[in-house]
């Protein structure tokens, strides 16, 4: 068991493709086709948009200022109705919150404060759907507070900071139907899924592309205490390898 954050996420497939490679050249494999190895960052790619909002005003002392609209509590209120959205189980919809921040001090309201939203679904109108709600959401957040304190002295910003668009490769489609053929060929069970990962934006380019399991076992992904079961993954590497090969013979 190898334990760290990022370990299966996404080192093991680091090291899928560096097999791949290593033992392709070591056997001195010929195809027919040119194989291009190459690697990325920020894969995460299923339909995803991301926002950093930022709330501001002009803050003061929390005791002399008192009564101020509180660009803190506009994020709160933004955040709870966020945390009430209602999103299908499929096309599977999500969103999330993932870091927030703000203020200067316990004893004065904040000029400042922000979020980051990341709302995701493997379908575009899912996604524009919850796009919609979580504009709303914090339009209105900045209007209630405002009017909690009679003022109309806050702003907010919803600066989108990452648009990954979704997309989707055929179960008929050549490249599919080759993953199959290789995975049944070692004996492994099938499944189509879907997920987020580099394939998305090629297959909204109407590029066929396929994302394949890397073999062994992880868990807690994203987490600090994500781990990764390398019982048999050789496995994997083996299937990647193969396919590949079929691929490029094609």
């Amino acid at each position: 068991m190898l334990r760290g954050p990022g370990i299966g996420d996404d080192c093991r497939g680091l090291a899928v493709v560096l097999a791949v490679i290593r033992a392709m050249n070591q056997a001195k494999v010929q195809t027919a086709g040119s194989i291009t190895f190459v690697g990325t960052v920020g894969e995460e790619g299923l339909g995803s948009l991301r926002y950093r909002v930022t709330f501001k005003g002009p803050g003061g002392h929390s005791y002399g200022a008192f009564g101020l609209s509180n660009p803190l509590h506009a994020l709160g209120r933004a955040v709870e109705t966020i945390s009430q959205f209602e999103v299908p189980s499929d096309p599977k919809t999500t969103f999330n919150v993932g870091r927030v921040g703000g203020g200067t001090s316990v004893n004065a309201i904040p000029f400042e404060s922000w979020f980051e939203m990341d709302m995701r679904s493997a379908n575009p109108a899912a996604l524009q759907a919850i796009d919609a709600k979580f504009h709303r959401a914090v339009d209105e957040a900045v209007k209630a507070e405002d009017a909690r304190w009679k003022k109309n002295v806050l702003t907010v910003d919803k600066a989108l900071v990452d648009n990954r668009p979704a997309g989707q490769t055929a179960a008929t489609s050549p490249i599919v139907q080759a993953a199959v053929s290789v995975t049944r060929a070692l004996g492994f069970p099938v499944t189509l899924d879907e997920g987020s990962t580099d394939s998305n934006i090629p297959m909204n380019l109407g590029i066929p592309a396929i994302t394949i399991d890397g073999g062994g076992r992880g868990s807690g992904a994203h987490a600090l205490d994500e781990s990764f079961d390398q019982t048999n993954s050789f496995m994997g590497s083996q299937r990647a390898l193969l396919l590949a090969i079929a691929l490029a013979q094609q």
